[in-house]
């Protein structure tokens, strides 16, 4: 695993995730704006519980959509949403 990810991520204080039945997906809410996440991004975003360790992320997000092979994408996400302050570590 990334050293650059928490291992159980959160959203961070300040921010809201739901879905946005106008836009048609998941969107990040906070103070200053919103930001329209794509599919993937909103499927991982949604595990991001301050339970659940990346490791759970990746395996139940592998069996739901029976790809094998999804951490380095899933990983890659969380770096980034981690760079945004998006997430922090539970």
């Amino acid at each position: 695993m990334s050293e650059s990810i928490p291992r159980t991520p959160r959203l961070n204080r300040g921010f809201r995730l739901q879905w946005e039945a106008a836009q048609n997906c998941h969107v990040l809410l906070y103070p200053e704006g919103m930001v329209r996440l794509n599919g993937s991004a909103g499927e991982i975003l949604q595990c991001c519980d301050g339970a659940t360790s990346v490791d759970t992320i990746v395996a139940t997000l592998e069996q739901k959509f029976n790809q094998p092979s999804l951490r380095a994408d899933i990983e890659a996400m969380l770096a980034h949403a981690f760079e945004q302050n998006w997430i922090r570590e539970a």
